[in-house]
């Protein structure tokens, strides 16, 4: 089987067009015996040989093929579902979560770690080697291994359950984004969306063998309608679909509904917490992040509550009264984008989807690419022959002085049985091997854009833009790193709540002059996008902003609230209420479920981490206002940030890292100001 078994294969890319969902199990299965009988064998040598090449590198090595084999059939199962891949996805997870949490609890193996910490071997190792041990200690700790047999086992049934649940969460909320579509026939129902968008339903409608127009729940095609359907109830019918998904309301209730799958998540994690001596999951999650405490990251969450919630007010007074004045009696959840792009346009004579023309994927992407070798002197090139797993995806390289860096894969664009939202992970980490072998990084970078119709180039939104580049931040993150150690290269390593600085960082470059030079030009006759809309652009740049804080807050607020409560009695839906009480200014309507599609905490890791979005923007926002005070792409300050943040990825603190590049802690106020949520701005 293995000469025949891609996974098994050594590989430089993934050959992701040959692996097959019968290919999954027996490569997993066969590694993980492998590392298991390795990791004995390196366990039972002297301990005085277990030195940083035979232990760490020696079990980066195990970990890493088996990553390498698992990396290219999650990332399959997240952007080419199938029923097949992923029961053969899905038989793996519990396999996957009892061996990392053998290697947590392997006592032998802890007392390596330990030893070689203490030892006279650390006196010689570099700030990356000393945080690695450090971290990896404390990450036997968080694994049960001071626990006895019994809670240890339960330890590890607990984390199988959870991996299990969290991607019977994604699944159903897959399913129920694929499981509802409205077939329209009679074109006067669209009126007011734009052709592109027409286009696109059009296209997914003879997809399907159907006449007229499919509108579906994939993004693109939901915000198209809530953005610009002048059909009132039509928005209200995809709305609700929308907000919906996965539950026990709407026209699919109770199909996929992850109502019972969230309890039993939060039960389980709450469980963990006290096995290992945490109050709440919300105190146990901080333990690996740079918030030192959950009082600390409410304080923090409420102060910017309280700070925005009357811009935030102002921002709804403004609409709600532009919408009556359209002849709107009650402004509903289903009429804020809508009337909002209406205000927009009536302010600022300012069209999102106009300004699609301005932004064909090419020019964004030789404009984005001309940003960061301005930035940190890299150039990126694209290469044509490889082994894609959709014809849409391309493949980069990075290089610097004609030196191979890394590559990344942009996979842009939203279709069927691929998972909405945008995401960066790694297909290989930088590291050198015991042999002396440096293995560069690989990435992928994955969105869910409008993809181009009727031989017209994809257009952006400057939305779109602006995720573009904060994936694409992510990406720099992960490639630009000089760690040479698994344990600290690229975002490994990294705490949660600053992993999202040089991402957020890079979404600065969207909004500035010079940069917007860079990134647009009219896909029919190339010219630069005209100094009147760059004005007005900046100009809306902060339009709505206090309605869109208080939105994240909310977010933010609720999963934090819920981790660090959960137990006392109120249910997922009293807790989202109350919190809702406290910021929000525009209540949906009661059937709305959004807890029930609310991915990134119940199944993409920022569980009692959401507020690491507006804790890491403080840090990007202030992090830039460096270079408004030196230029924005003075090559000096680039460099700077490029060797202080992004160079040293998890090698020390952030708090330490960004001090470095600052020369101060974080303050506040650059954040406040860019949002425009400051008295000046009022």
């Amino acid at each position: 089987m293995s000469a025949n078994n891609p996974l098994l294969q050594d590989f430089d890319l993934p050959p992701y067009s040959a692996i097959r969902p019968e290919h999954v199990e027996p490569a997993i299965d066969a590694i993980l015996e492998d590392n298991r009988t390795a990791l004995q064998q390196l366990l039972e040598r002297p301990a005085a040989s277990l030195d940083w090449a035979t232990l760490v590198v020696g079990l980066d090595a195990l970990n890493e093929r088996l990553s390498r084999a698992w990396s290219p059939v999650s990332h399959l199962n997240s952007v080419c579902n199938s029923a097949e891949l992923r029961a053969a996805y899905e038989a793996c997870l519990p396999k996957l979560s009892a061996y990392y949490t053998e290697l947590g609890q392997n006592r032998a193996l802890f007392e390596a770690y330990k030893a070689l910490a203490e030892g006279p071997e650390q006196a010689s190792f570099d700030v990356a080697q000393k945080t690695i041990l450090e971290h990896s200690l404390r990450d036997f700790r968080l694994s049960g291994i001071d626990l006895p047999p019994a809670e240890q086992q339960r330890f590890g049934a607990i984390q199988m359950k959870l991996a299990e649940l969290g991607s019977k969460f994604s699944n159903q909320l897959l399913d129920a984004t694929q499981g509802w579509t409205r077939h329209i026939t009679d074109e006067s129902q669209l009126a007011g969306l734009p052709d592109s968008a027409k286009a696109q339903m059009a296209y997914a409608a003879k997809a399907k063998e159907l006449d007229g127009w499919l509108i579906s729940l994939e993004f693109p095609s939901y915000y198209a309608v809530m953005t610009h359907a002048d059909n009132r109830s039509l928005r209200e019918e995809v709305y609700i679909a929308y907000s919906t998904r996965a539950s026990d309301q709407g026209p699919n209730a109770g199909q996929f509904d992850n109502g019972p799958v969230m309890e039993e998540i939060l039960d389980l994690r709450q469980e963990l917490a006290r096995l290992l001596g945490h109050a709440s999951y919300a105190e146990l999650s901080l333990a690996t992040k740079m918030a030192e405490s959950t009082d600390q990251v409410l304080s923090f969450l409420r102060d910017l509550a309280r700070r925005s919630k009357p811009f935030a007010e102002q921002d709804l007074a403004e609409l709600r009264a532009f919408a009556a004045e359209q002849g709107l009696a009650e402004l509903q959840s289903w009429d804020v984008g809508y009337y909002g792009e209406k205000l927009r346009e009536s302010r600022y004579s300012l069209n999102q989807e106009e300004l699609r023309a301005w932004f064909p994927i090419d020019k964004v992407l030789s404009g984005l690419f001309g940003i960061v070798r301005r930035l940190y002197g890299i150039e990126i090139h694209e290469l044509e022959d490889f082994d894609r797993w959709h014809p849409d995806v391309r493949l980069f390289e990075i290089r610097e002085h004609g030196e191979h860096v890394g590559r990344f894969f942009f996979d842009l664009y939203a279709r069927a049985n691929k998972r909405s939202g945008a995401w960066m992970d790694g297909v290989r980490d930088k590291w050198r091997s015991s042999d002396g072998k440096l293995h560069s990084p690989v990435a992928n970078l994955i969105c869910n854009f409008t993809p181009s119709v009727d031989e017209r180039p994809a257009l952006l939104t400057h939305d779109e833009v602006t995720t573009l580049f904060h994936e694409f931040g992510h990406g720099l993150h992960h490639l630009l790193t000089r760690v040479e150690h698994i344990g600290a290269s690229g975002i490994n390593g990294v705490a949660w709540d600053a992993v999202e600085l040089p991402s957020q960082f890079m979404e600065n470059w969207c909004w500035e002059p010079d940069g917007l030079a860079l990134i647009s030009g009219h896909y029919q006759t190339g010219k630069s996008l005209p100094a009147d809309t760059l004005e007005r652009m900046l100009a809306a740049k902060n339009f709505q902003s206090g309605m869109m804080m208080v939105r994240q807050l909310e977010f933010s607020l609720f999963d934090f609230e819920l981790h660090a409560t959960y137990g006392d009695g109120r249910s997922v839906l009293q807790v989202l209420e109350s919190v809702r009480n406290e910021v929000s200014v525009m209540r949906p309507p009661v059937n709305n479920r959004f807890p029930n599609s609310f991915a990134h905490i119940f199944s993409g890791g920022y569980a009692a981490g959401y507020y690491s979005y507006k804790w890491a923007e403080v840090l990007s926002s202030d992090a830039f206002s460096r270079f408004e005070e030196e230029g924005v792409f003075n090559p000096q300050t680039g460099h700077d940030f490029r060797e202080a943040i992004l160079a040293r990825g998890g090698s020390q603190e952030p708090m330490t890292l960004f001090v470095d590049f600052r020369g101060r802690e974080p303050s506040i106020d650059a954040l406040l100001r860019h949002l425009g949520l400051t008295a000046e701005a009022a």
